[in-house]
């Protein structure tokens, strides 16, 4: 089976808003887990059944906006959220080796199974899938 039973949708494609603005990580660094930089958060995929964010889209390298690669990267990857930063579980280099994203595209269902197994994560469509809370 190729395709989702959920749908996948980036947060800035539809009409709709984070229950709590601090909530909101688009325009935040990540960080790694040695506290470097990984990029910016540059976008959110939301599961529109469930109405919770999956994955954050996450730029980096290029200049101006020129030559960056998009990569998602589970909300199961995060462990702490701050004013400013998106810190998560691995570190930058693990990231830039990573599935490269193309918002142009719809993820299937293949393509998530790859970046969930790429970073240690039981896909969220999983039995006993418990989502992380971040955010909430």
């Amino acid at each position: 089976m190729n395709e989702l039973t959920h749908t996948l949708v980036r947060l800035d494609d539809v009409g709709l808003t984070l229950a709590d603005p601090a909530d909101d990580l688009r325009g935040r660094t990540v960080l790694d887990l040695n506290g470097d930089e990984v990029g910016k958060v540059d976008g959110l995929l939301i599961d529109e059944d469930e109405q919770r964010v999956r994955f954050m889209e996450v730029g980096s390298g290029g200049f101006l906006g020129l030559g960056e690669k998009k990569r998602l990267i589970p909300v199961d990857a995060i462990t702490r959220v701050d004013d400013e930063s998106v810190h998560i579980s691995t570190d930058r280099d693990r990231v830039a080796g990573g599935p490269v994203y193309d918002p142009d595209v719809v993820p299937e269902r293949h393509y998530l199974e790859e970046v969930y197994g790429y970073y240690d994560a039981p896909p969220f469509w999983g039995p006993g899938y418990f989502y992380p809370g971040w955010p909430r």
